[in-house]
């Protein structure tokens, strides 16, 4: 579980018949290219986010020991399992929080969603089928089985990439997806949200700081 959590948020709000349009692809500065889906008014990236530099062309600090991370009140990422080969490509990278809060971790253009943000994706796609399926791969290849309600009609196609815990501990893949919020609690905890395998609701949470999440970008 992660550490230190306050209260959970479940968000079980429902989606009738609305489908996610693909739009156009955007690239990062590592020249990653991401598909897109417009939701309501808002475009998202309908991948994890897998830049290992600031939009700027600056390095990231890519932190692979467990004790290093424990540590990190400053930028870093990692691949689940430092597992670049199995993990890159399909989930993207796990950022701690203090690398969303650079400002510079999207493409130019986008940002990481606030609080705000994921609050107005998620009431936009309210009634009918819950939102948590809507926002789901279908199938069990990432998913691990039930993968319950998922149909992905939202397009936002969200992948279980796990997390990596303030020990450095690399937990839930094919589980849990988990993605930051740039919305500070307090000083020490902040807004994230999480879809989980056998459940067809989105969730709301807070975290600490030094955990390492999934990015989805959001156009300005």
């Amino acid at each position: 579980m992660l550490q230190k959590k306050i209260k959970l948020f479940a968000v079980a709000i429902f989606l009738l018949g609305i489908t996610g349009c693909q739009t156009h692809s955007v690239k990062d500065v590592d020249g990653n290219k991401y598909k897109t889906v417009t939701i309501g008014t808002q475009v998202w990236m309908a991948e994890n986010l897998k830049t290992t530099k600031y939009n700027d062309g600056t390095e990231i600090p890519l932190v692979t020991n467990n004790d290093n991370w424990a540590k990190l009140t400053t930028p870093a990422y990692s691949w689940y399992d430092n597992d670049t080969a199995e993990n890159k490509k399909t989930y993207g990278a796990l950022y701690n929080w203090y690398t969303v809060n650079t400002n510079k971790l999207c493409p130019k253009g986008w940002h990481v969603p606030t609080d705000g943000d994921w609050m107005i994706m998620v009431t936009y796609l309210k009634e009918g089928e819950s939102v948590g399926g809507s926002m789901k791969e279908v199938g069990t290849s990432h998913w691990k089985i039930p993968n319950t309600g998922a149909t992905n009609k939202s397009g936002f196609t969200a992948l279980p990439g796990g997390y990596r815990s303030v020990e450095g501990i690399f937990n839930y893949i094919g589980i849990f997806g988990y993605w930051w919020s740039s919305t500070e609690y307090n000083n020490t905890t902040v807004f994230f949200w999480y879809l989980r395998y056998k459940y067809n609701s989105v969730y709301k949470d807070r975290s600490e700081k030094y955990c390492g999440f999934s990015v989805r970008c959001v156009m300005d």
